[in-house]
């Protein structure tokens, strides 16, 4: 079971690192002089081979100490999981989208934008919207 999950694992890793290698070639070409890199497989597991150590995102085993002292900078806090859900407001109207994403060029299968895709009635006939 072990090595299926490592198996697994290895998939995972490397299907990001080609998501990575995306955004980066993105980056490159807008003259952005930055590099997005996945931290290492032992950074942040709470299960596993690496559960009972603390590695940081290059790999590195670090001390409790110097974990604690650079956690903030490695991990979400919780202003920034505050700022991260100020940001995830339903959006349920036909024809708008959320803040956080880029609207579509174009319907899904030519439909236009403003199309209801989904339903939102439920058997009381409130739709959800408050109105």
């Amino acid at each position: 079971m072990t090595a299926l999950n490592e198996r697994l694992r290895d998939d995972y890793v490397a299907d990001c690192q080609r998501g990575v290698d995306r955004w980066n070639a993105v980056i490159r070409r807008h003259g952005i002089d930055t590099e997005l890199r996945l931290p290492h497989r032992g950074f942040h597991r709470a299960i596993g081979n690496f559960a009972e150590l603390r590695v940081s995102p290059d790999g590195r085993i670090v001390s409790q100490a110097e974990w604690d002292a650079r956690r903030p900078q490695w991990l979400p806090t919780p202003d920034d999981q505050v700022f991260i859900g100020s940001l995830m407001t339903a959006v349920v109207e036909p024809g708008r989208f959320a803040g956080w994403i880029a609207p579509p060029a174009r319907g899904i299968n030519g439909q236009p934008m403003e199309f209801e895709y989904v339903k939102l009635g439920v058997p009381n006939g409130d739709d959800g919207r408050g109105e």
